[in-house]
């Protein structure tokens, strides 16, 4: 199924995949603790505002590739390189569906709208849902926090995935402006 999946791609796309994964991994670990500064004294984790910042690249991926799977696919492979690593805390096996599910939402998104990342609304909605999955299943497995801290964490976490998606759209614009959208075979119709 997944043989299937990847031969809907070009070479181009699963390099643009393979990017954004890497950049939603690599700015994980300098997000996550400017934020505590701010959540910590508020009992809200980290991850619930900087995983709008560092999920906007699941966005990103899916407005530049435009097929559909693609934010899957990036938090497929998150995933792998994260439990393979072990690089981050001590979830796990969990990291697999905590990584996952994010893209899936994504997904989800783009074709509950039946748009591909190609306006501000789709890419607001896809880091809001993005955001919001990660952070409820983050607390469902790890941290159980009660319903008050939970209820204000799920609302930083859309507001932050919401802003993530803005920033993935305004960088998607300044990329299609630059010649990029010829690379991906879309010519100026995004322009």
């Amino acid at each position: 199924m997944l043989g299937k999946l990847i031969q809907k791609f070009t070479l181009f796309d699963l390099v643009l995949l393979a990017l954004m994964a890497c950049l939603g991994i690599a700015t994980k670990p300098i997000i996550v603790p400017l934020t505590h500064i701010i959540t910590g004294p508020l009992f809200v984790p980290g991850g619930v505002i900087a995983g709008g910042f560092y999920m906007l690249w699941i966005v990103l991926g899916a407005a530049l590739v435009q097929k559909p799977g693609t934010a899957t696919l990036i938090a497929i492979v998150q995933a792998i390189m994260v439990t393979a690593t072990g690089i981050f805390g001590t979830h796990g096996f969990f990291n697999i569906f905590t990584y996952i599910l994010p893209g899936l939402a994504v997904d989800l998104v783009m074709l509950i709208s039946r748009h591909r990342g190609c306006c501000i609304g789709c890419c607001f909605a896809g880091g809001i849902a993005a955001n919001i999955s990660g952070t409820a299943l983050v607390n469902l497995v790890f941290f159980r926090l009660p319903w008050i801290p939970l209820l204000l964490s799920i609302a930083c976490a859309a507001l932050s995935g919401g802003l993530g998606g803005i920033i993935a759209y305004s960088l998607t614009k300044q990329l299609e402006k630059s010649g990029l959208s010829s690379l991906l075979g879309r010519g100026d119709k995004h322009a």
